[in-house]
């Protein structure tokens, strides 16, 4: 139970710190949004459907 815990901590934290430097990025604006912004958006996405799995998987398991 604990375990579970933690990984949905650790996955919206993952979720969370590439949401922030994408939000950096796009603030700072130039050369380095232009390179950045798109990947670390993709990124996102991904880590938010890894961090949804996670998080049903837990939801599963807790209630079996």
């Amino acid at each position: 139970m604990m375990t579970g815990k933690i990984l949905v901590a650790v996955a919206v934290g993952i979720v969370f710190v590439v949401l922030l430097l994408g939000l950096y990025t796009l603030w700072k604006g130039g050369a380095t949004s232009a390179s950045w912004s798109n990947k670390l958006m993709r990124i996102r996405v991904l880590a938010q459907f890894v961090a949804i799995l996670i998080i049903m998987a837990v939801l599963y398991f807790s209630q079996h």
